[in-house]
């Protein structure tokens, strides 16, 4: 199943914008993607299009999350957590 970035943010703040501009100011090479298990099926389309949008190497962490205190442990130079609910 392939999802529309543009109807998936209409549904969700995804700040897509502000995840390509924070990869660039930190001339992030690797970045880590970690999605709580309901926004894990958009994983693939968000990541295939941040990579094209920046330079960098983008992963996607399959482990669980539990919340935003869950942190995997990462080499990459940036995390990026995805949720359902602002904090």
């Amino acid at each position: 199943m392939q999802y529309n970035l543009a109807n998936l943010e209409k549904k969700y703040n995804l700040e897509l914008d502000r995840i390509i501009s924070t990869i660039k100011n930190r001339k992030a090479k690797n970045v880590l993607l970690q999605f709580p298990d309901g926004l894990k099926p958009y994983a693939v389309p968000i990541c295939e299009f941040l990579e094209e949008k920046t330079s960098a190497d983008i992963k996607i962490f399959l482990g669980t999350c539990f919340g935003a205190c869950d942190i995997p442990q990462t080499e990459a130079d940036l995390l990026v957590q995805f949720g359902h609910a602002k904090w």
